[in-house]
């Protein structure tokens, strides 16, 4: 903030304190820009700068009677600037030891998408194609939205035998398909 900018948020701030809407509106303008300019050079181009804005200027309207006018209005604005920006930088390094960043590239493609590119009959053709089995347990997984532990206990088998019946009857269904890879 140049020591011009600091003499107008200070007049700015003595007229809001005094009730002037006006000259409030024109320090938050001129404090968002102040605060983006000063998280930027600390910080980079992170994501979040706004809710560093956010948080300060928030702050700072809390905080609009503690400003005492006969000291500089620019250690006050950057003490609350500081602090908005340590919080908002620890609550991101707590937010990013717990979760994974997504990565846009990983996405998959919505079920609608990939329905485009499914032959139905040709699916449903090579379904029936499987042993009785395989065929019955596929059937159930997929179509009937059946639960492993269902189908165990209605084709009296195990949890683990209705998985493997399952995973050849997916390996038997790909080589049906001509090596897809889409379940």
């Amino acid at each position: 903030m140049t020591p011009e900018q600091e003499r107008q948020c200070a007049t700015f701030m003595r007229l809001a304190q005094a009730g002037d809407q006006e000259a409030y509106a024109s320090l938050l303008v001129l404090l968002t820009q102040a605060t983006r300019r000063f998280t930027r050079a600390r910080l980079g181009g992170v994501p979040w700068i706004d809710d560093v804005v956010q948080e300060t200027l928030l702050t700072i309207h809390r905080a609009l009677h503690t400003y005492d006018p006969a000291r500089p209005f620019g250690p006050w604005f950057y003490a609350i600037a500081s602090n908005r920006l340590i919080d908002a930088a620890r609550r991101e390094r707590r937010v990013m030891s717990r979760e994974i960043p997504r990565d846009p590239a990983l996405d998959v493609a919505a079920p609608a998408d990939r329905d485009e590119h499914l032959d139905v009959d040709a699916i449903h053709a090579a379904v029936r194609g499987l042993p009785p089995r395989q065929r019955d347990v596929i059937e159930g997984l997929k179509f009937r939205d059946e639960s492993v532990s269902d189908i165990a206990g209605r084709m009296k088998m195990t949890t683990s035998a209705v998985k493997v019946t399952a995973h050849r009857g997916y390996r038997t269904l790909r080589k049906l398909l001509g090596g897809r890879r889409e379940d």
